[in-house]
């Protein structure tokens, strides 16, 4: 039997040539060279529009909300009782002042004035009659054919005579007021509303007399709005204020329907004082009305602004972004690099916003493209094409 020593070193031999095999391939592969990606060191620069800031004279508008209202309202209510027994007028006509409007059945009261006047006859009568005795007791007192006594009652009876006549006198006028109430006319010119009670209706007086109709005044009218204190402030730094400063305030006025303001007015007055609460002040503007087409109670869309043009910075509003409650452009540098610039803005006049703080005359901003950039990029600025801008007067200029 051979012994079995020889057959485990060939094993052994064999294995460890296989170990060789490999690691020699391991290393093989281990050292053969990666190529590493090629890096892009610059980035093409990113197109844009910009524009500049423009400096401009500009009337600064503000835009209220305010209501139509009649300069006269009157509500007319019967001064005597009695039954209607006619209506003059139709529903929404135009009346004229001392046009009449109601009858109300006069014929109690012109036998109140005849009962009147009749006492005034008796009263002037009893007059007559103590003037009469009055003189003829004067003649018998000289004489000493009456006494004092007597003489001196003439003389009151006559001054009793004289105040029953006064008071008669003012029967008959009562009287004839009374009469002259049962035709109730309008007591302005205006719009007359429809007839709350009509024809064989019963109307009392006093406090609890009925409202028998309306009637507004047609032309002008009011527009009263509030303005804010800001407003206000800066309204009263340029001399729009007290009686005389308030009418050199333009205001312009457009209806629910309306895009522009076709209506131009004037600034009547300006409250004494701010409501603390809503931190507004009351103002009442005056519109002439011709065509009548202004009706009380009417939303009233008003803008006013400065006395006289001033120097604004302008952008166009289209290059304004917004950063949550912050309102933000990007300025273009010399080398053509982007920046975050924080502003603080005014109202909007035609599509140029004011801008108040934060950018300068002559600067750079992006006006098309912002969702593309970022603070620090580079961009291609290409100038935007000249756009009409909103001069002082509302009159377009070009830059």
């Amino acid at each position: 039997m051979k012994p079995s020593k020889p057959i485990v070193r060939k094993s052994t031999t064999a294995i460890a040539l296989g170990v060789l095999i490999l690691m020699g391939v391991s290393t093989y592969y281990v050292k053969e060279p990666v190529a590493a990606p090629a890096l892009q060191t610059t980035q093409p620069a990113i197109p844009v529009t910009v524009a500049q800031v423009h400096n401009k004279p500009v009337t600064e508008w503000n835009d209220f909300s305010g209501r139509i209202e009649a300069m006269e309202h009157v509500q007319i209510r019967p001064r005597v009782s009695g039954t209607i027994d006619a209506v003059h007028f139709h529903e929404g006509q135009v009346v004229n002042k001392g046009a009449p409007l109601f009858t109300i059945d006069p014929r109690p009261y012109q036998a109140a004035l005849a009962k009147a006047q009749a006492n005034r006859e008796m009263a002037k009568a009893r007059f007559s009659l103590a003037k009469t005795e009055l003189a003829r007791s004067s003649k018998l007192i000289v004489q000493r054919a009456i006494s004092q006594r007597e003489q001196d009652q003439r003389a009151n009876d006559l001054l009793e005579a004289q105040a029953a006549l006064s008071a008669a006198q003012a029967d008959v006028l009562s009287a004839q007021l009374n009469l002259q109430y049962t035709t109730i006319g309008a007591p302005v010119t205006g719009r007359v509303s429809r007839a709350e009670l009509t024809v064989g209706n019963l109307v009392g007086t006093g406090p609890e007399a009925p409202v028998l109709t309306t009637i507004v005044s047609v032309s002008p009218v009011y527009v009263n709005f509030e303005l804010d204190e800001a407003s206000f402030i800066r309204f009263a730094r340029n001399g729009a204020k007290g009686s005389t400063g308030v009418n050199n305030l333009p205001v312009f006025m457009g209806l629910a329907n309306e895009t522009d303001y076709p209506y131009s007015g004037r600034v009547k007055s300006l409250d004494n004082q701010l409501d603390r609460q809503s931190g507004t002040l009351r103002v009442r503007a005056v519109f002439d009305n011709p065509g009548g087409e202004l009706t009380p109670g009417m939303y009233a869309r008003v803008r006013t602004g400065d006395s006289a043009p001033r120097p604004a910075l302008l952008i166009r509003d289209q290059a304004v972004g917004t950063d949550q409650s912050k309102k933000y452009v990007f300025v273009v540098d010399a080398q053509n690099k982007v920046a975050y610039r924080e502003l603080t803005l005014g109202p909007v006049i035609d599509g140029w916003r004011v801008v108040r703080s934060g950018l300068s005359e002559g600067e750079l901003i992006v006006l098309e493209g912002l969702q593309k950039i970022r603070p620090g990029d580079v961009v291609d600025p290409q100038p935007a094409v000249d756009a009409v801008a909103f001069d002082a007067q509302k009159q377009p200029v070009r830059f």
